[in-house]
């Protein structure tokens, strides 16, 4: 009777690991990004691993026009036309339902049969209304970080003038030109919807979706207001996620904040992000290793990769790069909040420019370390961060299975020696290095010693291909420790310092530090 129960008992788990694996292979599965604001008020970047069931999961497609009243806005929704095709392709393919949401545009689609589905609908009474524009709750939120007061165009007066001056005479007295969704985005006339309005609710209501990704243009408008769209889906409880690569902003870098088009329409993901939902990106639907980018877009492209728990730099790298890289174009990998050694979508290290690495004692899935190992070998720079001397090694033991180490990655990458550290009570006090007085990294970094929080790291000897910029000392300690060097690594840039806690991120020197450290590994003036 024994014997029975454990072959049952066994056959059952068989049974539900099988399921179980059939409903992964089956689910979608996304990488979701969100700022997370803790207690003491500071936010970070929290990731994780999600799976939706395509039959509970709608796609909103906001207002991708065939063109715009600005000319820079129409060229940009043409351009992203082609990718969103290829993901609502891929989506409706795996089961989910496509809701193409044009505003203003229902006359052209009046006889088209996804849009008679749409009228279908049943209405319902929802216990927040949806209004023709959801507007911001100041209440919820902070203003959004842009300012869009003039329109957000950015096309050139000149070319504005003339584009105006064109569409204006076709539109029949109308304030817009658009007339229908571009034609780039196919409709499937069986099986999507058409609608601008409530309707869109009411679908999702009928099917028992519970799940919206929303994409299309604009973040910082219609994105928000629509009462399709993100704001007002969140209103009504469902799980909403943006994709944020396949979204713009209506910006003009002539407004506050003065930063670039593509850099105004990451601050409004952003402020999605903290405020209203998570967001993902198409490259995992379509199984490829980069998010879209505008070819306008020519920021460098830096990567920061981001896991350890004991110097909050999933809080302090977001906010330095929101402050002082404007002209790069920042992505973040961070541990996963459900698995601390796994880093999803390591796969944008292929077209990364940089690597900033701010690890400690992670033990990687074997193929995940490999994408950090080729990226290495790729001879690109690479900056370090404090625990990243120590980012893929165990201090006993073994790795779990199928998980690697790289404990080699602090003397062969880095240069480094890190062997242990002074006491956390000591303070550090740090000065220039004689020799390298003249280093573009020390640029604006003061000529007097000054002190920093974090425990003196012991790294020497460091390898003959370092140069040494700064070393600190401790009271009582005669050896001084080398604290930031570079490495030749065959010509490879590679930039470390075992500086970098929270507050060494308040002092403006570590900060200028750190800025220097990645304009000179890309090799910038």
């Amino acid at each position: 009777m024994i014997a029975l129960r454990r072959l049952l008992f066994t056959l059952c788990c068989c049974v539900s690991a099988l399921a179980q694996a059939a409903d992964e292979s089956t689910s979608l599965q996304f990488t979701t990004q969100r700022r997370v604001q803790d207690d003491d008020g500071r936010w970070r970047i929290a990731q994780r691993q999600m799976q939706l069931k395509p039959e509970e999961t709608a796609v909103v497609i906001c207002d991708m026009w065939d063109t715009h009243t600005c000319k820079n806005a129409a060229e940009r929704v043409a351009e992203m036309a082609p990718r969103i095709n290829q993901v609502v392709s891929k989506l409706r393919d795996r089961g989910c339902f496509i809701i193409h949401c044009p505003s203003d545009t229902m006359n052209f689609y009046q006889d088209h049969p996804a849009r008679k589905r749409a009228q279908a609908a049943k209405p319902i009474k929802t216990e927040i209304p949806l209004k023709h524009w959801c507007q911001l709750d100041q209440q919820h939120e902070s203003e959004l970080p842009i300012d869009d007061s003039d329109g957000g165009c950015d096309t050139s007066a000149d070319e504005q003038a003339k584009w105006a001056a064109e569409w204006k005479a076709k539109a029949g007295g109308k304030n817009w030109p658009w007339t229908r969704q571009i034609e780039t985005i196919e409709i499937d006339g069986e099986r999507d919807a058409i609608t601008d309005s409530a309707e869109a609710y009411y679908l999702m209501h009928e099917r028992g979706i519970e799940n919206v990704i929303v994409m299309g243009v604009h973040t910082n408008m219609c994105v928000l207001g629509r009462p399709f769209s993100s704001l007002p889906m969140v209103y009504q409880v469902q799980n909403v996620l943006l994709m944020r690569d396949m979204t713009d902003a209506m910006y003009n870098p002539a407004k506050r904040p003065f930063v670039s088009h593509f850099r105004g329409t990451e601050l409004v993901i952003e402020h999605i992000e903290r405020h209203w939902c998570p967001t993902i990106t198409s490259a995992e639907v379509l199984g490829v290793n980069s998010p879209f980018s505008f070819a306008g877009d020519k920021r460098p492209h830096v990567v920061f990769m981001i896991g350890e728990r004991e110097y909050l730099t999933d809080r302090t790298l977001p906010k330095f790069v929101r402050e002082e890289l404007p002209d790069y174009r920042c992505r973040f990998v961070v541990a996963d909040e459900d698995d601390r050694n796994s880093f999803a979508r390591l796969e944008i290290l292929e077209d990364a420019d940089l690597l900033v690495v701010s690890v400690r004692r992670r033990t990687l899935p074997a193929k995940q370390l490999a994408k950090v190992r080729a990226f290495v070998d790729s001879g690109r720079p690479l900056i370090a961060l404090r625990t990243s001397s120590h980012a893929f090694a165990l201090r006993s033991g073994e790795p779990p299975q199928g998980h690697a180490v790289w404990p080699e990655f602090d003397r062969d990458v880095l240069g480094g020696n890190y062997s242990n550290h002074h006491g956390n009570k000591l303070t550090t006090s740090v000065k220039r290095h004689p020799a390298a007085k003249d280093h573009p990294i020390l640029a604006g970094i003061p000529a007097d010693e000054f002190t920093v929080a974090s425990s003196l790291y012991k790294t020497s000897p460091l390898a003959d291909t370092t140069t040494v910029l700064l070393t600190g000392r401790v009271a009582g300690v005669e050896q001084h420790e080398p604290v930031a060097w570079t490495n030749d690594r065959d010509g490879q840039r590679i930039f470390y310092t075992s500086l970098g806690g929270p507050q060494e991120f308040e002092q403006q020197a570590f900060r200028k530090l750190l800025k220097n450290g990645i304009e000179w590994g890309l090799d910038r003036e």
